[in-house]
C-alpha cells in the first residue's frame, strides 16, 4: 500500500476494560459447537451445493459429532425450504441433533420459516439484524438506535407469538446483533437486553446471544475484551448462552475465537476448513484439534481428516490449501534436513521407549490420530538432509541404514534433487539408493561363491569365489572365522586387499519378502577413505559378501 493511502484508515478503538481477566485463563473444556457449513459456507460458494450435496454434507457433519447444525435460510428460496422439509420428512435429523435456521427479523420471513420447520423435534431459530454505526448510516440510511433496536424486538416478539403454532417443536431463540464487532458495546448490549426482555429466558430454557465478528476489524485481544465486557454486563447471565462467530478478514479468526472462549463464551459457530464469505469463517477443525493437542476432549471426531477433506472438496468444489493447519497436504512434511533428523529421532525414540505422552520435534500432534500416515512427513528436495533420506529408505523401502552411512547416501540424493531443481519421490530416492549403493559390481563382479565348513580347522571355514575384475576372471580363496572374514582373507591372498573392514551390520528387509536380507559393510581404504556398501540377498551370508564387494567397488 502506498504511503499516501494510509491516511484514509484509522485505528480501531480499544475497549475500556482495565481489569480484564481473560489473559490469565486457560481453555479447559470444549464449547458447544455449531456448524454453519450449510449456510455461511454454502452461500459463499461460486457454485452452491445441490440438495444432494447438502444432504451428504449434513450426514458428514452428523458423523463428525456436531449436535447443532445451521442448515440454511428456509425463507430465502424454495431450494432452502425444500431442503429443510426433506430433512424432516425423511427423518434424517438424529434425536440428539438440533438444526438451526437463519432468518431476518421480518414477520413474513419468520412465518415462512415456521412453515419449514414444522414437525422437527427441536430447532434453533436464529434471528439477526445489523447494529453497527456503519450499517446504520450506510445500509439503513442514518437509522437511529431506537429504530434498529425496534427491529430486534419485533423479531423476538414474532417468534414468541408463533410458538403455539408448533406445539410439538421445541424452539430455542438465537439473536445476533450482526456486525457486533464494530457496534458500540453499550448499544449491542441494549439490543440484546431488549430481546432478553421479550423472551424471558431461564436457566432451563436459555437464550443464545450470538456476538459475531461479522467483519474482523481489530486484533484478537480487542475481540476478547468485547466478549468479556458483554459477559459481565448482560443480565440473566445464567440464562444466556454467549456464542462466538468469527470471520477471518485479518487472518486471526482462530485466535479471536480462542481468546473469546477465554473471555467467557460458551458456544462457537464455524465451518469445516474455514469456508465462508471473503477470507472465510472460523475453521472449527483447527480450534478443535488445537484443543485435542492440549488433551481436551471436544466431542468432534476428526480421526479420518483426509476422508472429510475429500467430501468437503467434492461437494463445495473448494480446495484445502497445502499449508492449512492439520488438513493441508504439506503440514506434516519436513524438507529441511535438521527438521527431518529431529523428527526421525523423535519417532525412533517413541517406538523404542513406548512413551505414552506425545513428544516428537516439529509435530504438535500425532498424524496417525487424524488419519494421516508417517509416509509423507519427510519429503526430499535440495534442502533436505541425510536424516530425511535415511527416514525415507527406512519407512518406504525397509532399509535401516547405519548412522554413519547417512551422509554418504544423503549427499548423493539431495545433490540429485539440487541438480533437478525439484522434489524427489520416495520411489526416486529408492532408485538412487539401489542403483548406486546396493550390490554394486562396476569393477569387481562376484560370479560364484562356495563355502567349505569341513576343510578348515575347527571354528573356521574356507571360501572359494570366482570373481571377474575389469573383465578378467580370478579365483579367490581364503580361510576365516566367517564368510566375510574368509572372503577378506582371500582378497589379501589375491593382492586385492587395500582396505580394512571396520564395521558390519545386517537385518531382514522390513516389508519385503521374508527371505530378503540386507547387509552393510564399511571399509576404510589405506588412504583413509571410508565408505559403506550394501548387499541384498535371500541369504544373510551372501548379503554380507555382496556388501563387501559393493563397498570395494565404491572405494574405487
Amino acid at each position: 500500500m502506498k504511503s499516501e493511502s494510509i491516511s484514509k484508515y484509522r485505528p480501531f478503538p480499544a475497549v475500556a476494560l482495565a481489569d480484564r481477566t481473560w489473559p490469565d485463563r486457560l481453555i479447559t473444556e470444549a464449547p458447544t459447537w455449531c456448524s454453519v457449513d450449510l449456510r455461511d459456507g454454502n452461500q459463499a460458494l461460486p457454485i452452491p451445493m445441490s440438495v444432494e450435496e447438502k444432504l451428504e454434507m449434513f450426514d458428514l457433519l452428523v458423523k463428525v459429532g456436531f449436535k447443532e447444525i445451521e442448515i440454511g435460510f428456509p425463507s430465502a428460496s424454495d431450494t432452502e425450504f425444500c431442503f429443510m422439509r426433506r430433512l424432516i420428512e425423511e427423518d434424517r435429523i438424529p434425536e440428539d441433533v438440533t438444526v438451526q435456521v437463519l432468518v431476518q427479523t421480518r414477520r413474513h420471513l419468520i412465518e415462512r420459516t415456521f412453515e419449514a420447520i414444522k414437525g422437527a423435534r427441536r430447532v434453533i431459530v436464529h434471528i439477526y439484524n445489523s447494529t453497527s454505526t456503519l450499517q446504520r448510516r450506510v445500509t439503513f440510511g442514518d437509522a437511529s438506535r431506537e429504530d434498529i433496536k425496534a427491529i430486534a424486538v419485533t423479531g423476538a416478539e414474532v417468534v414468541k407469538e408463533l410458538l403455539p403454532t408448533l406445539p410439538t417443536t421445541e424452539i430455542v431463540l438465537q439473536y445476533s446483533p450482526e456486525s457486533f464487532s464494530d457496534t458500540e458495546l453499550d448499544f449491542a448490549l441494549e439490543c440484546c437486553e431488549a430481546v432478553i426482555e421479550v423472551w424471558q429466558p431461564t436457566p432451563e430454557k436459555k437464550l443464545i446471544l450470538n456476538l459475531p465478528a461479522t467483519v474482523e476489524w481489530a486484533t484478537p485481544n480487542v475481540h476478547a475484551d468485547q466478549i468479556e465486557w458483554m459477559c459481565r454486563k448482560v443480565s440473566k447471565r445464567e440464562s444466556v448462552i454467549i456464542s462466538l462467530h468469527t470471520h477471518n478478514d485479518r487472518g486471526t479468526g482462530v485466535a479471536s475465537t480462542e481468546l473469546g472462549l477465554m473471555a467467557g463464551a460458551d458456544r462457537v459457530e464455524g465451518t469445516l476448513f474455514g469456508n465462508g464469505e471473503r477470507t472465510g469463517n472460523l475453521d472449527i477443525v483447527i480450534v478443535a484439534l488445537n484443543m485435542n493437542s492440549h488433551g481436551i476432549e471436544t466431542g468432534l471426531d476428526f480421526s479420518n481428516l483426509s476422508s472429510l477433506r475429500e467430501v468437503y472438496e467434492r461437494t463445495t468444489r473448494m480446495t484445502v490449501p497445502d499449508r492449512q493447519p492439520y488438513a493441508g497436504e504439506l503440514v506434516f512434511t519436513a524438507f529441511s534436513g535438521s527438521h527431518q533428523d529431529a523428527i526421525k529421532k523423535g519417532l525412533d525414540r517413541r517406538a523404542r521407549e513406548g512413551d505414552e505422552k506425545w513428544g516428537v520435534p516439529y509435530l504438535t500432534i500425532d498424524p496417525h490420530d487424524i488419519g494421516r500416515s508417517y509416509e509423507a512427513i519427510v519429503r526430499i528436495n535440495s534442502q533436505s538432509g541425510k536424516g530425511g533420506v535415511a527416514y525415507i529408505l527406512d519407512q518406504e523401502h525397509g532399509y535401516d541404514l547405519p548412522k554413519t552411512m547417512h551422509p554418504q547416501v544423503g549427499k548423493r540424493v539431495y545433490d540429485l534433487a539440487d541438480q533437478r531443481g525439484e522434489e524427489l519421490s520416495a520411489k526416486e530416492v529408492g532408485d538412487v539408493f539401489f542403483t548406486e549403493f546396493v550390490n554394486v559390481n562396476s569393477h569387481l563382479m562376484l560370479k560364484d561363491y562356495e563355502l567349505d565348513y569341513h576343510s578348515a580347522e575347527r571354528g573356521e571355514l574356507a571360501c572359494k569365489a570366482v570373481i571377474e575384475i575389469d573383465g578378467e576372471s580370478k579365483i579367490v580363496e581364503g580361510v576365516g572365522n566367517g564368510p566375510i572374514n574368509a572372503f577378506v582373507q582371500g582378497f589379501e591372498e589375491t593382492g586385492l586387499k587395500d582396505f580394512t573392514l571396520t564395521d558390519y551390520r545386517s537385518h531382514a528387509v522390513r516389508g519385503g519378502s521374508s527371505s530378503d536380507a540386507a547387509a552393510y559393510v564399511q571399509l576404510r581404504k589405506d588412504d583413509g577413505t571410508i565408505l559403506w556398501g550394501v548387499g541384498c540377498d535371500p541369504s544373510i551370508e551372501m548379503a554380507g559378501v555382496k556388501a563387501l564387494v559393493c563397498a570395494w567397488n565404491l572405494l574405487r
